[in-house]
């Protein structure tokens, strides 16, 4: 029997990254829907659950996708709304790739030193990235999580978005450029850059000097990275004292761990992925 993946995105357009790593993860067929909101996904949905039978279910799961965190994550509630019984299939949320980068990302951190009781200052992390990485590091122990935005706003909606999500308390804080980001890191020992591609959020002579800072990850492969004087091909380099992780240094574990969460969609038909649960995926893989 054919394992299909449906892939359900909030955008106009499924992502074709996701499309081929689903793909790569085992679906024998990925059917893709745009513009997938929690008011028009009961048809969808009801297509998945009432058409196998129940031994067979397993072989169909569903993929939530697109660029908006918040809205993937009440779609993937939505969908887990017409499940009864055992009238239900897998489902895997992973908006922007939110969970599957930074669950990689915080596991190859803490492969490289120990997280508990130190402060974390997540650059640029009001996008999906981010706020996952805050909440994982956050309920890894780390003592204080600082979630930075460009705008203070926006970053307290994302803190209140995660405790509502995760009932995790994160700090929200503003930085408008380098010499900002650089002041808010200054008494951290983990530095995370989650910002959009080409964007420098903080100048070498921001961090290399800092004798507090640990641990540094940045999510971002497109010149210039988020952090000045790191390598996007860094994995566990130790510069000027730091370990430091580049995007494509931990990128081979989030496709990795993206393609094993696929695959295992397809064992049984009762699971959900989030965060939490891709975390562990990818932290048993690091």
């Amino acid at each position: 029997m054919k394992k299909l993946l449906f892939q359900l995105d909030t955008d106009a357009h499924p992502a074709v990254f996701d499309t081929v790593v689903a793909y790569d993860g085992g679906a024998d067929h990925v059917i893709g829907y745009g513009n997938v909101t929690p008011e028009n996904v009961t048809p969808l949905v009801e297509g998945t659950i009432f058409t196998r039978a129940p031994k067979e279910k397993q072989n169909t799961a569903i993929f939530v996708g697109g660029s908006n965190m918040v809205a993937g994550q009440e779609l993937f509630r939505a969908i887990q709304k017409n499940f009864f019984a055992d009238f239900r299939v897998s489902v895997m949320l992973d908006s922007n790739g939110s969970n599957t980068t930074a669950a990689a990302g915080v596991a190859k951190l803490m492969t490289s030193g120990d997280v508990k009781g130190k402060k974390a200052v997540i650059l640029a992390g009001t996008g999906p990235v981010g706020q996952r990485a805050a909440v994982m590091l956050a309920k890894e122990g780390v003592s204080e999580v600082v979630l930075v935005s460009r705008k203070i706003d926006r970053a307290q909606q994302a803190c209140e978005d995660m405790k509502k999500s995760f009932d995790v308390e994160l700090i929200p804080a503003e930085a408008t450029d380098c010499d900002t980001n650089g002041k808010l890191i200054e008494d951290a020992q983990i530095v995370f850059a989650t910002g959009a591609a080409g964007i420098e959020l903080i100048k070498p002579e921001h961090w290399e000097k800092n004798e507090n800072i640990e641990l540094i990850a940045d999510a971002n492969a497109t010149p210039p990275l988020g952090i000045g004087g790191t390598d996007m091909m860094d994995k566990g380099k130790e510069r000027h004292g730091k370990i430091v992780w580049g995007a494509i240094g931990f990128g081979t574990l989030k496709l990795a761990v993206h393609k094993a969460c696929v695959e295992k969609l397809f064992e049984k038909n009762d699971q959900l992925f989030d965060a939490e649960e891709i975390f562990d995926i990818a932290k048993s893989m690091s």
